[in-house]
């Protein structure tokens, strides 16, 4: 499902941008011997970065869901199965 809304499309492609940033910063820090907790600080803001990434698509998603109350389905829909089930994984 493409991300339509202009506003959540700019907030997923900066998390995203910050997320490659920051594993720039643990491949430079692990390429220099940085330490353990370099390493790892810098590892748990990617996976943070990444995780609300992910949630903003999904609660995008579930945004054109609500406001289609009808249950209209496109091609592209995703259904509420594979909502929760992508919504789990980020959990």
């Amino acid at each position: 499902m493409p991300i339509d809304d202009p506003d959540a499309r700019r907030r997923v492609l900066n998390r995203l941008r910050r997320a490659r940033g920051q594993l720039d910063g643990v491949i430079a820090a692990v390429e220099q011997g940085g330490t353990c907790r370099e390493v790892v600080t810098q590892l748990a803001a990617v996976s943070s970065a990444l995780d609300r990434a992910g949630f903003v698509i999904i609660s995008t998603a579930m945004k054109d869901c609500l406001a289609d109350p009808e249950g209209h389905v496109r091609e592209d829909d995703i259904t509420t199965e594979e909502l929760e089930k992508l919504f789990l994984t980020l959990s």
